[in-house]
């Protein structure tokens, strides 16, 4: 079973009326480590795996608000090595490690029955193995701010050249560079995918004066965003932004003919999930000099590279190396979201999420 839950993004700790927050109220300020009497059940356990030290920081300092007893883990949830915690029947898992069969048979034989996903996107976990273990998986809705603020940053960073222009001011060569920039306003930009983060990336547009069209399958989004077909969106926007979930249905969804319908000197941008984008297909383009440039936040592949330190071993994703060598592409690696008020989000939904899930088995 798969479900969504919202964060609260403008309240640091859920308001006293809450239900969830009221039934564990007694419980407020409590250290996971305080022993707890017969009368003072021990609080509901979660092991969080793949914590950085800021997120596990802010775990320790949030759960026992909720009464929640949170361990944390600095290492991902592999096949062989699951920590087992007597009595937690909920773990948190991050994005950024494939949560395959293996793994989630070796939680559910520690007595796991429940995955919460610090994450938007699901493509990491197998979901049909956790519904045939019974293991119900849940992901969690950040404030989409963040990763359309980076959006647009990218997008003004290619269209004005400044992977160029900061690497030669790097290395003293302060010419302006022979290319020059364009503006917003003379430009018509294409979101594809009006969810939440696509729907908050309209809405900064709107500033910039430019035309804005957009393409999603639901026809759901900002009224100041002109709908159409994604054939008119390729054919008239000068910048595709894409912002769609990852499934069966847009792996490539932007492939080698919707990167040929693209106006001649197009940019495209995507901070959604790289295997949107056929990538073999949109380097021929680039070195056909078809497109004027990309900003990816995200890569197919990027899988064991981003989030690691490569500095002193050899990359051998050669997608990863032939963009790196374009002059007109700039890669950043998965951090749209690495934003405090999203790490704020994504710890309180977690914790939420596994309350809930507790408190309907206890219902059920």
């Amino acid at each position: 079973m798969t479900r969504t839950a919202s964060a609260t993004t403008r309240r640091r700790v859920p308001p006293a009326g809450d239900a969830l927050f009221r039934d564990t109220a007694a419980n407020i300020g409590r250290s996971p480590a305080a022993p707890f009497g017969r009368d003072k059940p021990r609080p509901l356990g979660i092991t969080v795996y793949g914590c950085a030290p800021d997120e596990a920081d802010l775990f320790q300092a949030l759960a026992p608000r909720f009464g929640v007893s949170a361990t944390t883990i600095a290492a991902a949830a592999p096949e062989a090595g699951i920590v087992p915690v007597p009595g937690n029947r909920c773990v948190s898992v991050a994005h950024k490690s494939p949560i395959s069969r293996p793994v989630l048979a070796a939680l559910k034989e520690s007595g796991v029955d429940y995955v919460s996903t610090r994450s938007i996107g699901l493509d990491h976990i197998d979901l049909r193995a956790a519904e045939e273990l019974g293991i119900t998986v849940e992901n969690v809705a950040y404030a989409p701010d963040g990763v359309a603020d980076y959006t647009v940053m990218l997008l003004l960073m290619a269209i004005r050249h400044a992977k160029g222009i900061v690497t030669a001011a790097q290395n003293r060569d302060f010419r302006p560079p022979n290319v020059r920039g364009k503006e917003l306003r003379d430009m018509t930009v294409g979101v594809l995918g009006t969810g939440r983060i696509g729907s908050a990336v309209i809405e900064r547009l709107r500033g910039f004066g430019c035309r804005v069209l957009a393409s999603d399958t639901r026809g759901q989004g900002p009224a100041v965003a002109e709908f159409v077909s994604l054939d008119a969106l390729l054919a008239e926007s000068d910048v595709v932004t894409l912002h769609l979930p990852l499934d069966a249905g847009t792996r490539h969804c932007i492939g080698r003919r919707q990167l040929a319908a693209l106006k001649p000197g197009a940019f495209l941008v995507n901070t959604g999930r790289g295997a949107l984008v056929d990538t073999a297909a949109l380097i021929a383009a680039l070195e056909e000099e078809r497109l004027a440039g990309a900003a990816l936040d995200v890569l197919e592949g990027e899988d064991g590279l981003f989030y690691f330190d490569c500095t002193e071993r050899p990359i051998d994703n050669p997608f990863l190396l032939r963009l790196q060598a374009l002059p007109n592409v700039i890669i950043t690696p998965h951090t749209a979201y690495h934003t405090d008020r999203v790490l704020h989000d994504v710890v309180t939904a977690t914790l939420r999420n596994c309350l809930r899930f507790d408190r309907s088995r206890a219902d059920g």
